[in-house]
């Protein structure tokens, strides 16, 4: 592959030097798989998988009143957290489509006023920077790029958060899901969130280009697998995750994609695309995400068509792939409410032939409720 068409991570030579596969990705050539993708799936649901997930924006903004200036985007409600906590929420244009799904950091009050930290998605980092520029600027608020060349590391499985204590002492058992610490290493601090996107217990770490690249390496000797943009892929989907760009976009609000946990109606803050949501609340939504199984060896893919039994299409798949944990095709795709209830047959289109599907409750996939002892 020609590396010269697209950006790389400090993390290139040494995924490189582990046997990556690459792949373009969001205009960056990123690591698309290792030992392979069952493998490093696996890993993952059994053990731990180390990811660099370096293309993905890191920005933070502050100001004396940050977080009211946010809440004018996002329908979640943001006085929820306090410093040490994060929010999962979505941006929304005024017709409340999504312009970016985006985790929302709480960092409390540091020199200069309030301090979030927003992780954004690599495809729309820059669109987001200049979203949240054009709205918070005025309110006098900041927004920067926090990685610069740094590392932003995923840690995964029910390993990973023994595994990391046992090589950096640092003690972990008391934070949260979604909760964040700034810990020392040596001579530099590593943002560090116990977030993730496989479904399991983990971390994302944030580093410097030379502490990640040491953290890496030190993993890699300690037998973790490396993980590619591929399991990564297959573990989202098996927990029924959102990729944007495919399972919701500008065209679909966070109501029709199955996201109204992240809208809270019953905060009086104004937020963009609020009255979208409001109608949708009172008249209902044209279409809803929902998740598949296929009977079969047939999978599912993106823009696969969607029918009813008779045969007459009513949607289309937005993500699809073989699951290695329950051994049967899984899907994401959208269709009318009157056809989203769980135990609903349908037919799934795949290359030329009409798959049994039917419609499930989500997510596919769950991890056991306690993770396994270090």
């Amino acid at each position: 592959m020609d590396h010269s068409t697209g950006k790389t991570t400090p993390l290139h030579d040494d995924a490189q030097a582990a046997g990556a596969r690459f792949n373009p990705f969001a205009g960056w050539i990123m690591p698309l798989q290792f030992a392979g993708v069952v493998v490093e799936h696996r890993a993952v649901r059994s053990a731990v998988g180390v990811f660099d997930i370096s293309h993905m924006g890191v920005l933070t903004l502050r100001g004396p009143a940050v977080k009211d200036a946010l809440q004018d985007l996002v329908p979640s409600d943001l006085g929820r957290i306090g410093p040490g906590e994060a929010q999962y929420t979505v941006l929304l244009n005024q017709q409340g489509g999504i312009l970016d799904d985006l985790i929302v950091y709480d960092r409390g009050l540091v020199a200069g006023g309030h301090e979030v930290v927003v992780v954004v998605n690599a495809a729309r980092c820059a669109a987001d920077t200049a979203w949240l520029e054009h709205h918070l600027v005025p309110r006098d608020c900041t927004i920067s790029d926090r990685k610069g060349d740094g590392v932003l590391l995923a840690l995964q499985g029910p390993r990973a958060v023994p595994l990391l204590e046992r090589l950096r002492g640092w003690d972990l058992q008391g934070l949260p899901r979604f909760g964040h610490r700034q810990l020392d290493w040596g001579h530099e601090q590593v943002f560090l969130a116990r977030t993730g996107y496989t479904g399991e217990d983990g971390v994302e770490m944030l580093l410097s280009r030379a502490g990640g690249q040491r953290l890496w390496r030190e993993l890699l000797e300690h037998g973790v697998q490396p993980c590619g943009l591929a399991a990564r892929d297959t573990l989202r989907l098996e927990a029924a995750l959102h990729l944007y760009g495919q399972d919701m976009d500008t065209s679909h609000t966070p109501l029709e994609a199955s996201l109204g946990w992240l809208v809270h109606l019953e905060m009086p803050h104004p937020f963009i695309g609020r009255d979208v949501l409001e109608t949708q609340t009172r008249t209902g939504v044209p279409r809803r995400l929902v998740g598949l199984t296929l009977q079969g060896r047939a999978i599912a893919r993106h823009g696969h068509t969607i029918l009813d039994t008779t045969g007459d299409i009513i949607g289309v798949v937005t993500s699809g792939t073989w699951s290695p944990s329950l051994g049967h095709a899984v899907a994401l795709g959208y269709v009318p409410p009157t056809m989203a209830k769980p135990g609903t047959d349908l037919l799934v289109q795949v290359r030329g032939q009409q798959v049994a599907a039917r419609v499930v409750r989500r997510p596919f996939y769950r991890r056991p409720a306690a993770p396994l002892a270090g």
